[in-house]
Parts: C-alpha cells; sequence; structure tokens
C-alpha cells in the first residue's frame, strides 16, 4: 500500500491514518500497480531471506490495503528464488474502511486470512502473537513512526522479524521523480533513523511490468502531481520501469538480552 508522503523529515502527521490517495481514490488502477510491480520476484526474494522466510509461521501485514499481498503470505511462491512455503496464519490490518472491505472480499473463503480494521499504532493483537510483522509502503516513514515501531515489537515473538520495505529515493528513475514531488524528504536521515533504531539495510532494485502502455501511464498520474507524472511518461520508453526499494529488517531478540 503506498500512500502520501507529506509529514517526513521528522514532521508526524496527526490523526488516526496517513491517507493514500493513490489506493483510496483509484483501488482498481491500484491494483494494475500491484499486479505490475515487482514481476520478477527481486523483491520478494530478498523478503525472504532478509526474514528467514514466513513457512509455517504467524505473519501480519501492517497498512495491507485492500490485501493484495495477504494471499501471497499464505500461498505459495514457487517461482520466487528461496520460498520454502506459506503462512499458517496471515492477518492484515488497514485503517481505510473501504479497503478493510475490499481485503476481506478478496481473502473470503480462506480461513488462514484474518483482516482488522486498525491502525500500525494499535494493532488488535495480543503480545508475542506474530512471526512476522511486514509493512510495505505503509505508515513506516521514519521519524515520528516510534508508536508503530513499539508496537510492532510488541506483538513480535521472540526472534521475529519486523520487515519495513520502503521506495529507495536514491535509485533511477522512480526516486528522480520521488524527489521532484518531495524536495524536502532527506533519504539519509531516513536511513540514519532506521539504523539508531537497529535495522539492517538492503537495497533491491525491482521491475514494474505492465501489460499496456495505457495502464502503466494511469499508474504514474495517480502516483505524482501532473507535472511529474508528464515528466516520467515521457522518462519511460516501453512498458517496463525499474523501481528501487530499501528492506529494513530488525529481529526482536531471543534471548535475556543484558546491558
Amino acid at each position: 500500500m503506498s500512500r502520501s508522503y507529506t509529514g517526513f523529515g521528522g514532521q508526524p502527521r496527526p490523526g488516526p491514518a496517513i491517507p493514500s490517495p493513490n489506493i483510496w481514490n483509484w483501488p482498481e488502477i491500484y491494483e494494475i500497480e500491484n499486479q505490475a510491480q515487482d514481476a520478477d520476484g527481486a523483491l520478494w526474494s530478498a523478503l525472504q531471506e532478509q526474514t528467514g522466510g514466513w513457512a509455517g509461521l504467524d505473519v501480519v501485514d501492517v497498512g495491507c490495503g485492500d490485501g493484495f499481498h495477504l494471499p501471497r503470505f499464505a500461498g505459495d511462491m514457487s517461482t520466487v528464488t528461496g520460498f520454502a512455503g506459506g503462512a499458517s496464519t496471515v492477518t492484515g490490518v488497514e485503517p481505510h474502511p473501504p479497503l478493510v472491505e475490499r481485503a476481506r472480499r478478496r481473502c473470503a473463503g480462506d480461513d488462514r486470512i484474518t483482516v482488522h480494521e486498525a491502525g500500525a499504532e494499535s494493532l488488535p493483537l495480543p503480545d508475542a502473537s506474530a512471526d512476522v510483522v511486514h509493512a510495505r509502503t505503509a505508515y513506516f516513514f521514519g521519524p515520528g513512526c516510534e508508536p508503530g515501531l513499539a508496537e510492532a515489537q510488541r506483538v513480535l515473538r521472540p526472534g521475529g522479524v519486523l520487515a519495513v520495505v520502503d521506495l529507495d529515493f536514491t535509485s533511477r528513475p522512480y526516486g528522480n521523480w520521488l524527489r521532484a514531488e518531495l524536495p524536502r524528504y532527506d533519504p539519509p536521515a531516513v536511513d540514519r533513523f532506521f539504523a539508531r533504531h537497529g535495522f539492517a539495510l538492503r537495497r533491491v532494485v525491482a521491475t514494474w511490468r505492465f501489460e499496456r502502455r495505457s495502464d502503466l501511464e494511469e499508474v504514474l498520474r495517480i502516483e505524482f502531481s501532473k507535472r511529474t507524472a508528464r515528466r516520467a511518461i515521457d522518462d519511460v520508453a516501453g512498458l517496463t520501469i525499474r523501481v528501487g526499494y530499501r528492506v529494513h529488517t530488525r529481529r526482536r531478540p531471543a534471548g535475556l538480552v543484558l546491558p
């Protein structure tokens, strides 16, 4: 789930949920974007490697949007390098009610998947109930997300992993368009924030692949302002876009940690 980046740079946004204009306003176009993303499985493979996998484990997807990734955590991804199997349970958490309903419809019939209407700062889950907490382009933007980090830590079991996946503003060409849209965003400051909070960092370049040029252009129009979208459309000659991601991971200690 993507979202508006307003509030970056240590300026927390008030309110129960940070708006995600793309998926909130154009969920059908965002579905096309989700289908195009990570066409070669590079991001899923990196996530598998960095977390150690989730086969037979309990997964929570924070900011799950309309649930696109929930069946993937639960199901077989045999085309992804190193994939060992699906989760035992998958819990989606999403604050926007229309997206919650879409996610529940998507996952209806799979009793391993549950979707809750809630925010990252107040997860409706017991302490130490999850093995993997995943958030992809949702909530964890750097300074200001400390309450969500604390909640993720609370629900993780000892040895569990929090995985925060976000866009890489330093990776061309998508990062160029992001920086044009958000000139106040400070990529090194965000990296330093996660490092201070004990996260490892892995950068991944994934491919977005579209079936039709019109789909690619529509996706860029919901992700950027008119001016930046025009620039992005002019920059892309074909049906693919190379998009950089940051994969931040932090494991909860499994035993006693001495000072």
